[in-house]
């Protein structure tokens, strides 16, 4: 009779805690952030001629809902710092831009692609979605 008790109060104690257990993993589950899915990304030429046109392309999209997206261009060379190069205009899907410009001397060139969320066309603050990774052109 001891025996039965004993092992009667093991599995009820088992089971109490595979359903807590449970309860807690759903309850962390559905109090995660839900991430929307997204990407930048960037195409440049490996190598270009001091004078020539470089040509940089880029794509973004983002599956948040009811955002405007903005796709803009940042360059780094010559020890200046990032700055904006060009932008496209605020879209609803995918957004491109295409940036064509030339290097007058030798050096590295880094270029990166940001993608914005907008709420209107003339939105002041732009919530930075996506970024691509950094990609470098060698001006020779």
């Amino acid at each position: 009779m001891t025996r039965t008790k004993k092992s009667g109060m093991k599995s009820r104690g088992g089971r109490a805690a595979v359903i807590g257990a449970l309860g807690l993993a759903s309850v962390a589950l559905a109090a995660g952030p839900a991430f929307a899915k997204g990407g930048v990304d960037i195409t440049v030429p490996r190598t270009v001629q001091v004078g020539k046109t470089i040509t940089v392309k880029a794509q973004g999209d983002d599956d948040s809902a009811g955002y405007l997206h903005q796709l803009c261009l940042e360059e780094n060379g010559f020890g200046q710092g990032w700055h904006q190069e060009s932008c496209s205009a605020a879209v609803e899907g995918d957004a491109r831009v295409t940036a064509h410009g030339a290097s007058a001397r030798r050096g590295d060139l880094k270029f990166r692609a940001v993608l914005y969320g907008l709420t209107s066309p003339h939105d002041h603050n732009p919530v930075r979605l996506h970024a691509s990774d950094v990609v470098t052109v060698h001006v020779r």
